[in-house]
This record gives structure tokens, C-alpha cells and sequence, in this order.
């Protein structure tokens, strides 16, 4: 009885982790969106395109990169669905590609609060060896604030303030 009141609470305080490790994802999440989208609407739509050096994407390639890769990492190893790429055909203006990247951050919040958090510490294959569910979802921020910070290079390069930081 000892032992299994034991194996009890020590599930219980596993399973209340799992979803504190979700909770905290998810609000870091909607900082990092808000964020994001204030340094994409502050650049002026003629900047979008704008490149520090030839090997580097534009401005507007940088976001819709961003994009793409949440889109990729959440529908692969949080749904049963398969991912398809967008097709990136036309130049998008500024608003449309404000849009599609707020989309995108709004799916994978939906997607990750939807997940079961007791498959966090599973395992899947990934390009770079097995990784876990939590180690996508780090992965998912590390990428966004990655290329975010390209992003306000970008921005000083062309004279524009970035916006007061808000990832708290």
C-alpha cells in the first residue's frame, strides 16, 4: 500500500510537470508571436526585401522561413498529418506575409495545447538523431529566436528602432 501510494504522487508530480513544461511553452509562445510580429510590422513593406549581403535571405524571406519551419516541426511530431510545404510562387506583400506568419504561430499554439503532454519525453527520428517531443518544442523557439535576431540586424542596418523587447 506504502508503495503504491508512493508510485501514486510520483506520477501525479510527473504528469504536473508535463503540463507546467506546456503551460510555460505556450506562454513563451504567444510573447515570441507578439514580439516577432511588432519587428515585421515595424520594417517598411519597401524593406522587405531588403538583404545585408547576397548569400543572406531578405527580410521578407527571413519571416516567411520562420514560418515554414514552425509549420514543418509542429505538423511532423505533433500531428498525425502529413506536412506540405508551402509554395512560395509570388512575392508577398507585407501584410500578406504578416498574415500568414501569425497564422502559423497561432497553429502551433493550438496544435501544442492540444498535444497529450505525457508524450513529451518520447522519442522520434529527426535529421540530427532521435529527439524528443520537448526538445522540438525547444527547437520551435530556438528557430524563431534565431532568426528573429537576424531580423533586428536588419532593421538597424536600414535606420529603423526595433520594438522594446516583450518575451518575458
Amino acid at each position: 500500500m506504502k508503495y503504491s501510494l508512493l508510485l501514486i504522487v510520483f506520477i501525479s508530480n510527473f504528469a504536473m510537470a508535463q503540463n507546467a513544461t506546456m503551460d510555460a511553452f505556450l506562454e513563451k509562445w504567444n510573447n515570441s508571436k507578439n514580439y516577432l510580429l511588432e519587428v515585421a510590422q515595424a520594417m517598411p513593406e519597401e524593406f522587405y526585401d531588403y538583404k545585408p549581403t547576397e548569400r543572406e535571405m531578405t527580410f521578407s524571406q527571413q519571416l516567411l522561413h520562420i514560418k515554414e519551419n514552425m509549420d514543418w516541426l509542429s505538423t511532423t511530431y505533433f500531428t498525425d498529418q502529413d506536412y506540405k510545404k508551402m509554395k512560395v510562387d509570388k512575392n508577398y506583400s507585407k501584410e500578406e506575409t504578416i498574415a500568414l506568419l501569425e497564422k502559423s504561430f497561432d497553429s502551433v499554439f493550438e496544435i501544442i495545447k492540444n498535444s497529450d503532454p505525457k508524450l513529451l519525453d518520447s522519442k522520434m527520428e529527426f535529421f540530427a538523431g532521435p529527439k524528443s517531443k520537448i526538445q522540438i518544442l525547444n527547437l520551435l523557439q530556438d528557430h524563431v529566436t534565431h532568426h528573429r535576431g537576424q531580423l533586428l540586424v536588419y532593421l538597424n542596418l536600414n535606420d529603423v528602432k526595433p520594438p522594446k523587447y516583450v518575451g518575458w
